[in-house]
């Protein structure tokens, strides 16, 4: 090769910072103003969106594979596509509390909330501890992600007994009365998976939405009902009964 030629950095040489503007020109391109209008009927703000669907994210980040770096540059980049992406990539593994605090501060619709906990919150170390963390706090999407991390939990975490859960229909009891639309539907969508996950935790669960929908507060009391219809259903009493058959000697 005469000396002259230079090859050219292979993209893992590249720096994180750069490689996070190749995939925002990307997603600018693959971007569509209907896609931008769809988010907005689902209340995602879509100032800094370029409107690239959600299938299109995920066969995107498959290709880009996993990277920590890259994720944190992408979060940095404020847009809401680039963001999501970063939840698909990045590695729970070396995810840290403070990131997942500092993401946190910066949530601000329903879905990067529900995304970063299904698909990377609920596998790193520091999940339940972030669970009790956020219940309590009073910013909204901040509250909303303890509870979509929770239900993501009684999903994806195959190992923990029911100490962790139980705890969390604490957390949902003190938090039923917020009214706030983001919040309460997390709220409601939690205590009815936990009640989904196993015939010990569904009694538990019953029971505190049978106090909720015995409250004087309106927001509990809808918490409370709406988790008690599904979770008294015969598609769920069913489906605890096969457990609980499958679960004798």
């Amino acid at each position: 090769m005469p000396a002259s030629r230079k090859r050219s950095p292979s993209p893992a040489a590249r720096s994180p910072k750069v490689r996070a503007a190749a995939v925002v020109a990307w997603l600018e391109k693959h971007g569509s103003r209907k896609g931008r209008d769809g988010m907005a009927r689902y209340a995602i703000p879509s100032d800094r969106a370029f409107g690239v669907s959600v299938g299109a994210l995920k066969k995107e980040a498959k290709r880009l594979g996993p990277d920590h770096e890259l994720a944190a540059a992408l979060w940095d980049t404020g847009w809401y596509e680039a963001r999501m992406l970063a939840t698909f990539v990045d590695e729970p593994e070396r995810v840290t509390a403070a990131q997942m605090e500092r993401w946190c501060r910066d949530f601000d619709n329903w879905a990067i909330c529900d995304t970063a906990a299904f698909a990377l919150f609920d596998r790193t170390p520091h999940a339940c501890a972030k669970v009790e963390a956020w219940a309590p706090r009073r910013e909204e999407f901040v509250r909303r992600t303890a509870f979509a991390l929770l239900w993501s939990l009684t999903v994806h975490d195959k190992k923990s007994g029911d100490a962790p859960f139980l705890r969390g229909l604490a957390l949902i009891e003190r938090a039923a009365t917020d009214e706030r639309n983001f919040v309460k539907k997390a709220v409601n969508m939690a205590l009815r998976a936990v009640g989904k996950r196993n015939p010990a935790l569904h009694a538990a669960a019953v029971a505190a939405a049978r106090r909720l929908a015995d409250s004087t507060d309106a927001t509990a009391r809808w918490v409370g009902k709406d988790a008690l219809r599904e979770l008294t259903g015969a598609s769920v009493m069913r489906r605890l009964g096969a457990k609980r058959a499958g679960g004798r000697k």
